[in-house]
């Protein structure tokens, strides 16, 4: 398992931003290493924890439990044959794009180190939005990556540090429960009967995932 590229994004004005600014970051390219990987700070406050990138709407992107994107590598493949087009490193709008590691697979609350210093832990899966669906340019985008359910997992970060290109990727704990990141995204998506499962994933569920939780059940009792 190793880390392939780290993908940096600029503020670019475009016409599908649904930011204050009409800015987004989504265009996100390789660089050469070492590139620091630290806490943002809140949503709201904090942008992405990828030195270097640019968080344009931190209404509802950034901050602590999405401070850093991961897609595979696999899963970028899968996308270049079923669209017909090449996807470069970056083109999900991914800081890290990693090589043999299943992220769709990894557990709310798996932790990763990448680098000699960098520990990473899994916090929740992408939901995707009009942002990314204008920027692929593909019909029905929204419908068919839901679908998949392989939507790339979001991280914070437990111990920062610098990696570039080549770092290894080594798994330091996997909870104990059946809350994977495809799990979270279709609870949240296509299989809404799945919300109160993932109060399984503890402590490591973030805060928003939390309140939908409650009120999917609150809405159940009612």
């Amino acid at each position: 398992m190793r880390l392939l590229s780290v993908n940096l994004g600029r503020a670019e004005s475009v016409t599908y931003s649904d930011a204050p600014s009409g800015t987004s970051g989504i265009d996100k390219r390789p660089v050469e290493g070492p590139v620091r990987i630290a806490e943002p700070g809140p949503k709201g406050v904090g942008a992405s924890g990828v030195a270097g990138d640019a968080v344009c709407d931190t209404r509802h992107h950034g901050g602590t439990d999405q401070a850093v994107y991961a897609y595979a590598r696999e899963d970028l493949d899968f996308w270049e044959r079923e669209l017909g087009r090449e996807l470069g490193n970056g083109s999900f709008g991914e800081n890290l794009t990693t090589s043999g590691l299943d992220v769709n697979g990894a557990r709310i609350g798996e932790r990763w180190r990448i680098g000699p210093d960098l520990v990473l832990e899994v916090s929740s899966s992408r939901i995707p939005c009009r942002t990314f669906a204008e920027w692929l340019g593909e019909q029905g985008w929204v419908k068919r990556f839901t679908e998949r359910a392989a939507p790339g997992a979001y991280l914070r970060v437990v111990e920062p540090g610098e990696v570039r290109p080549g770092d290894p990727i080594e798994i330091v704990r996997t909870p104990d429960h059946e809350v994977t990141v495809s799990f979270q995204f279709r609870a949240h998506t296509t299989e809404r009967t799945l919300l109160p499962r993932l109060l399984a994933a503890g402590d490591a569920l973030g805060q928003e995932d939390v309140a939908t939780v409650a009120k999917y059940t609150a809405g159940l009792r009612g």
